[in-house]
């Protein structure tokens, strides 16, 4: 629990609210949470018996259902025999581990999900570290027991293994064991007794979760952990009440401890207060948002009335204000670069095309995601976008375009520090999952991008799984070369390992490409007698420009090709020269594999339509200059 400036006197006996648990589902991506919560929301009658209600009803986003996973943390309540859980179902992907730090700052306690086949896995790992950093009560659930692969006596050791590697006390290491089946919503304590229902494990979490305690008169205190938006009320502060109650109408100040800023104008710990009226109250009531008209100490609210509130403030009694500890989460690993589209196509297909709506965008960003961060750059119209992962930076981007604005974005590159006269440079630790005759691609691969094998073990289906720890710069665009290494049998998972020594270069994309050369609409004509030496990213009848790259070349070094190119018109009319061509379908490009793919002296060029691929110099005049210039600073170096 955060703990207040003031100190509270010792004399004073903590309150308790019995009839309430806060509890967060933690667990690594495609372990079932998500489908964990769908069925303690059906058993305990949130919904309707006539109610529709699609699977994993809390991925309530385009992008969650799309992409099979859990990006932004929400909460949700069940009732269970008088009891009021308030359960938050936070993401398994490591780049959005921002959402995670955020969620154990509101509970009690946590329900570790662990999959009966795979094991403990790198977010596993992470989300647990951070909840035995704040001491918080941990209950084991081994989920998917009816898998034909299922290895519980195992997977169990192993959980018991990853608590002693992080350090668990005698009190952290005796953690309760649940087994559940998610998709059927049964859960047992002993295996050889079948589960009915999912009542064991709400009985278990009632039991270890400890109920909220408060200081009676104490005055009201609530962090800020999330913000939301209404469109009658507009901008709501989502946090726990730690202390004292809040109502409808009631006067509030809010207090910042500012960090200072660059220029000195603002002094660091300089604290800020901001006036407001709560205008409005919710709270989680199953998968809807009810209004209230007040609130006490333990419960999970959502609060309008402030403009100005930021994640990280304090919520408290203007009479007596008491701020808490501000919330602190890990560093961004990898920055890129989102600027306005210069390409020949720009303006067409996009609503918000300038730097000001850019802008704009990102900083309505930076109020609700404390794990990304903008920063200006020299030029006007290009802004640094720092963030967790490639994940986490291309789902910001994918949010963007559908919401209509055209941008141009850059290859990610890791964030760097110097220590001691040395420079650092982040490391993950990543699992990757592989039939075992692909083992020497692997290898290969990681020794070329600086990877360093941890262990390696062998699965009950014959499947290695293979840990490495490897700089960050090695892992940008390694997933896509994984997959067709691996004819797309490969499962990689991956951790953030702290900082490290710098690893030295590592290789990254080792062909070239091929680029266009002239403006046009491309031909296939033209493609026909390119895609003996390439791989295309376009087909005929699509509309190109000078410095457009469309295709990948065979070989290293780039090409500059007629894309547009026609067949000359000629009186012989024979079967042989007429037929048609047949051209290779394009490889379809997605925006993680575009990011993926670029290399630095490329741009990803983004539009609500389209997706394509771009030298940053578009003239091949520009680029040999550039080049010329680059070959004088380096011989001068030497």
């Amino acid at each position: 629990m955060p703990v207040p400036m003031s100190t509270i006197p010792s004399s004073t006996m903590p309150g308790v609210r019995l009839d309430l648990r806060n509890i967060a589902i933690v667990a690594h991506v495609d372990h079932g949470k998500t489908t964990l919560v769908d069925a303690m929301l059906r058993q305990t009658g949130a919904f309707r018996a006539n109610q529709a209600v699609i699977d994993r009803v809390m991925d309530s986003g385009d992008l969650e259902r799309e992409k099979g996973i859990t990006i932004l943390a929400k909460q949700t309540t069940v009732d269970f025999h008088g009891v009021r859980l308030n359960i938050v179902d936070t993401p398994g992907h490591a780049d959005f581990g921002g959402e995670v730090e955020r969620t154990l700052l509101m509970v009690d306690a946590i329900l570790l999900l662990v999959d009966a086949a795979e094991g403990p896995l790198p977010q596993t790992r992470y989300v647990l570290q951070k909840a035995m950093a704040r001491h918080l009560p941990v209950v084991v659930a081994l989920n998917k027991i009816d898998r034909s692969d299922a290895r519980p006596a195992e997977v169990l050791d192993a959980v018991y293994e990853l608590f002693m590697d992080l350090g668990a006390d005698a009190a952290q290491i005796e953690f309760p064991v649940v087994y559940t089946n998610a998709r059927l919503g049964t859960a047992t304590r002993d295996l050889a007794v079948p589960g009915a229902d999912l009542g064991p494990l709400f009985d278990l979490l009632i039991q270890l979760t400890p109920p909220p305690t408060f200081t009676p008169g104490h005055p009201l205190q609530l962090l800020v952990t999330n913000l939301s938006a209404n469109e009658y009320v507009g901008r709501m502060a989502v946090g726990r009440i730690w202390n004292g109650s809040i109502r409808l109408g009631q006067r509030l100040v809010v207090v910042r401890a500012d960090e200072g800023s660059a220029d000195g104008s603002v002094e660091p710990g300089r604290t800020t207060i901001l006036n407001g009226t709560v205008t409005s109250l919710q709270t989680a009531h199953g998968i809807e948002r009810i209004e209230i008209a007040e609130a006490t100490a333990g419960d999970i609210v959502s609060v309008a009335g402030l403009p100005d509130v930021t994640i990280g403030d304090t919520l408290t009694d203007p009479a007596d204000p008491r701020p808490l500890a501000r919330l602190d989460v890990d560093a961004p690993t990898l920055r890129m670069t989102f600027g306005v589209n210069t390409s020949p196509l720009a303006g067409r297909e996009g609503k918000y095309v300038t730097s000001r709506q850019i802008q704009a965008r990102l900083d309505r960003e930076i109020l609700g995601n404390v794990s990304i961060e903008v920063h200006a750059t020299d030029a006007g119209d290009t802004f640094e976008v720092r963030g967790r992962g490639e994940l986490q930076l291309a789902v910001l981007i994918e949010q963007m375009r559908r919401e209509g604005f055209e941008l141009q974005a850059s290859r990610p590159e890791v964030i760097l520090r110097i220590v001691d006269s040395e420079t650092r440079e982040p490391y993950e630790r990543i699992t990757i999952d592989i039939p075992p005759q692909y083992i020497g691609e692997v290898q290969a691969a990681m020794a070329g991008r600086k990877g360093r094998l941890d262990q390696m073990s062998t699965d009950q289906d014959g499947r290695v799984r293979m840990e490495f720890i490897v700089p960050v710069r090695g892992l940008i665009g390694y997933r896509g070369q994984l997959l067709t290494e691996s004819r797309g049998t490969a499962l990689m998972h991956q951790i953030g390992e702290g900082y490290g020594p710098w690893a030295g270069e590592v290789t990254h994309r080792t062909s070239g490409v091929i680029v266009a050369d002239r403006p046009g609409t491309s031909n296939a004509f033209g493609l026909f007698n390119l895609q003996e030496r390439a791989e295309l990213f376009i087909g005929a009848g699509e509309e190109v420009y000078e410095g457009m790259i469309v295709g990948e070349n065979s070989r290293p070094g780039d090409m500059d090709v007629n894309a547009t190119k026609e067949k000359k018109l000629t009186n012989i009319r024979t079967h042989a020269h007429d037929e048609a061509l047949r051209l290779t379908p394009p490889r379809p490009l997605t925006l993680e594999s575009a990011i993926e793919f670029i290399s630095v002296d490329e741009l990803v060029e983004v539009t609500p339509a389209s997706i394509r691929l771009r030298k940053r110099l578009l003239t091949s005049h520009d680029r040999r200059r550039e080049r010329s210039r680059e070959e004088d600073l380096s011989r001068s170096a030497e």
